[in-house]
């Protein structure tokens, strides 16, 4: 039986484990050669790493019958993102899928975050996003295209206590997948934002979840199939939309305009601040009828 992604070349970075290790897994299952990138640092970013945590994910692939070839390289520089595509090319001649997933976290109140940790973070996160992308996309640009999965998360778009920096960094991906699926059109890149929820060493200490069993619904093999129909010809129609995936299901989030002013003329403060009112008011009962 031909799987989903037979013939095709995927990059995934921060595979070594957790929700990357998930989908390296079943995108190699589907027929896909996968280029498992990890540093292998810890979860706040610090230490040398090491490959080990990203060649075990690949012994396992290919023990399974699957092709797949290990990358140490760090995501936060154009260096790293560069030879991240030359595995690729070196290995399988091509790359027809990238899944940016590698991330850290530096939680902290605001008052409490050093600039250390907010530069760490926005540049792992939002830097790391830039570096494989580029080098990616122009690729892809002068052969053909491919699909495209930025991670962003509900911190970024809803917000969440102690988590600036990363909300920030999140925040600033959903802009890039919505410019990017736009300059994509022409190209056949597809780009599609990720939002998801899922029992990991990255979440394992929120609150409510220590000293717990995970939800076996919330383990990342749960996500996995989530993102690879994004990545597949399943979803060829489809660009530039940011899908939640978690235990819950999948869910398209949206940022929703709301009309207020009407074009072509000049608007008084006042009208400015009745008219916001006005939408302010209109929001606040809608979200309690919705939550009645």
């Amino acid at each position: 039986m031909a799987g989903l992604l037979d013939g095709k070349v995927a990059i995934i970075t921060g595979a070594g484990g957790g929700l990357g290790e998930a989908y390296a897994r079943l995108f190699a299952k589907e027929g896909a050669s996968v280029v498992v990138n990890d540093l292998g640092g810890s979860r706040d970013g610090s230490g040398n790493g090491t490959s080990a945590a990203a060649q075990k994910v690949v012994d396992d692939i290919i023990a399974a019958g699957g092709k797949a070839v290990a990358n140490a390289d760090d995501v936060s520089t154009m260096a790293g993102g560069e030879n991240i595509l030359k595995t690729a090319l070196d290995s399988f001649g091509r790359v027809d899928i990238l899944v940016c997933n590698a991330g850290i976290l530096r939680d902290k109140s605001f008052a409490n975050t050093s600039e250390q940790d907010w530069d760490l973070v926005i540049k792992v996160h939002l830097k790391g996003t830039y570096c494989c992308v580029l080098p990616v996309w122009k690729w892809m640009k002068e052969n053909g295209g491919g699909s495209m999965v930025l991670t962003s998360s509900t911190s970024g778009l809803y917000g969440n206590f102690g988590q600036t920096n990363y909300g920030a960094a999140k925040a600033g991906i959903y802009g890039m997948v919505r410019v990017l699926s736009i300059e994509g059109r022409k190209y056949n890149i597809r780009v599609m934002g990720l939002a998801p929820g899922a029992y990991t060493r990255m979440t394992s200490d929120l609150p409510g979840r220590i000293g717990k069993e995970p939800d076996p619904l919330s383990l990342p093999e749960n996500v996995a199939p989530g993102v690879l129909f994004m990545v597949s010809d399943l979803a060829a129609d489809h660009s530039g939309k940011i899908l939640g995936v978690s235990s819950r299901g999948v869910r398209e989030i949206k940022m929703l305009q709301t009309e207020g002013f009407q074009p072509g003329r000049p608007y008084t403060a006042q009208e400015v601040a009745e008219n916001a009112a006005k939408v302010f008011f209109a929001d606040a009962a809608e979200r309690t009828a919705a939550s009645a």
